[in-house]
């Protein structure tokens, strides 16, 4: 029997998800970031520096940026490891990866970039000091494998990151649903000509693992000491994971 995986509100072969996301991906990267800066009002800046305050990393870290796409995360923590660190950005999609790669170069920035799978990385075991993952675990197919493979490829005494939307606070979701399923596409549609892959986005978001089931994810995994931190009434939350 086939297996099926979510793909926004429908049921999709786990087989079809990545091809899926994929096109997704490769219809909005020319407007990621613009978008970006739209839907969330500017917000989604302020979310990921408060990610780079919370992984800890210092000079001389060697950092895994997982689905780093258009390479915010990346080209923050150059701050932070110097020229004696390592970043490794990374993205399944060419479209968003090419992006990211040409954001560096322009920025003088000392950055390795590789194409990969998160389920398949690349990396030896036990070598970054911090893995993270900012509004991409929801995509993978099976996140179980993927954070598995973060656990592996972190050093004893290393942490995650992921950043991610969530379950907002209760009294505010009637207002969430209706910009996410009736402004949000209209906005896609207009700025990037897509409508079909921002109602992806909307509905990815719901059948996401909320707050505490994440951290429970990640626990099974075999991550310990797992937190998380609510941002902006729980629209995203910022979880952390320590490897010991």
């Amino acid at each position: 029997m086939t297996k099926t995986t979510h793909f926004g509100f429908n049921s999709v072969p786990e087989t079809d998800k990545a091809r899926k996301v994929a096109g997704v991906f490769d219809s909005v990267a020319g407007r990621y970031n613009l978008m970006n800066d739209l839907m969330s009002a500017g917000m989604h800046r302020l979310w990921k520096r408060f990610a780079i305050q919370t992984s800890g990393v210092k000079a001389g870290d060697r950092v895994l940026d997982i689905a780093g796409g258009t390479a915010d995360l990346s080209t923050l923590f150059a701050d932070h490891v110097g020229e004696s660190g390592e970043i490794w950005l990374t993205d399944i999609n060419n479209s968003m990866l090419s992006i990211g790669r040409d954001r560096i170069l322009d920025s003088g920035l000392s950055a390795s970039v590789a194409q990969c799978d998160a389920e398949k990385l690349p990396f030896p075991d036990n070598y970054f000091n911090c893995v993270s993952v900012a509004f991409g675990l929801r995509n993978m197919t099976h996140k179980d494998v993927a954070l598995a493979e973060m656990l592996r490829v972190l050093c004893p005494g290393g942490r995650l990151i992921v950043l991610e939307f969530s379950k907002i606070w209760k009294p505010l979701q009637p207002a969430y649903d209706k910009y996410s399923f009736d402004i949000l596409p209209a906005i896609g549609k207009f700025i990037a000509n897509d409508e079909s892959s921002y109602r992806y986005l909307a509905e990815s978001i719901r059948v996401h693992p909320d707050q505490e089931e994440l951290k429970d994810l990640m626990q099974q995994a075999g991550f310990e000491r797992v937190e998380y931190f609510n941002l902006t009434a729980g629209v995203v939350a910022l979880h952390r994971g320590n490897k010991f």
